[in-house]
């Protein structure tokens, strides 16, 4: 098995980062999920052997009470507060996963990380 060594965002100019590193994992798709045409970029700009991994969207993990959202671009509407985080099967939290996975596949990321807060413990709902 490879190891492979990188950083958690890029440390750096980008392209200087993608000649010294073979790996990094994207964590701003954990706050708010860049546009796809800017993951193509990176991909484009990073090389065929580069590798990505990225962080799933928080919407997905943790709720909408988690001081994680102040950086969400976009407030959540109070209606949809309820129906994120904890893995809910909700419709936001499949959107969410949706937008996450479809910026893995334009990166060709082998792996998408689950952050999950402190507080998800291993109980009958989330099995």
């Amino acid at each position: 098995m490879a190891v492979l060594v990188g950083c958690c965002g890029f440390a750096g100019a980008q392209q200087r980062y993608f000649r010294e590193f073979p790996l990094v994992e994207i964590q701003q798709t954990f706050y708010h999920p860049p546009q796809l045409a800017t993951a193509q970029r990176w991909r484009r700009a990073a090389g065929p052997s580069f590798v990505f991994t990225l962080k799933a969207w928080q919407l997905i993990t943790h709720p909408a009470s988690s001081p994680t959202y102040r950086r969400l671009r976009r407030p959540l509407d109070e209606a949809a507060r309820p129906r994120v985080g904890s893995f809910q099967p909700t419709d936001e939290v499949w959107q969410a996963w949706e937008t996450t996975r479809s910026i893995a596949a334009v990166l060709e990321a082998p792996v998408v990380v689950f952050q999950c807060p402190a507080s998800f413990t291993p109980t009958a709902t989330h099995q």
